[in-house]
């Protein structure tokens, strides 16, 4: 593996100021989100994810991909919330072979008790406090970040 290019000091500030800002805002986000719900962003990311999915179900793999965990986390992040009664496991009906994770009734109302004070925090933290070309640059950088 070759050396890296040192950081010029502009680089450097950006990429210091991305990931203290980003780690903070995640802080936030999940002890306001645990405080008032008891979810963690993992469990409220499921349930958003299988929410939009066709019949609120998705193979594991699927929703692994949309979490970008591991397929060992996505088992262990399923089980948790499998023993709180948010999501079922099942067999896929097609192949009987890989498992669904399938959104429960407690799950939805899960979500919905804890999406409007989860978009208080989103709105106070970060929305709120950007204008909307800065929010159209955020969009725009994270989409091409996120392509890499």
């Amino acid at each position: 593996m070759s050396m890296a290019e040192p950081l010029s000091d502009n680089e450097q500030r950006a990429w210091r100021t991305f990931i203290e800002s980003s780690w903070a805002l995640h802080t936030h986000l999940e002890d306001d989100l645990r405080a008032a719900t008891g979810l963690s962003m993992n469990d409220y990311h499921v349930l958003v994810v299988l929410s939009e999915a066709p019949g609120h179900r998705l193979r594991m793999g699927e929703l692994a991909g949309h979490l970008v965990f591991s397929p060992s986390r996505v088992t262990y992040q399923i089980n948790s919330m499998v023993k709180r009664g948010l999501v079922l496991k099942q067999p896929c009906p097609e192949d009987g072979r890989g498992q669904e994770a399938i959104l429960t009734d407690d799950g939805m109302a899960a979500l919905e008790a804890a999406a409007p004070l989860h978009l208080i925090t989103v709105r106070d933290r970060f929305i709120d406090r950007l204008d909307p070309d800065e929010l159209d640059v955020i969009a725009r950088v994270f989409d091409k970040v996120r392509k890499a």
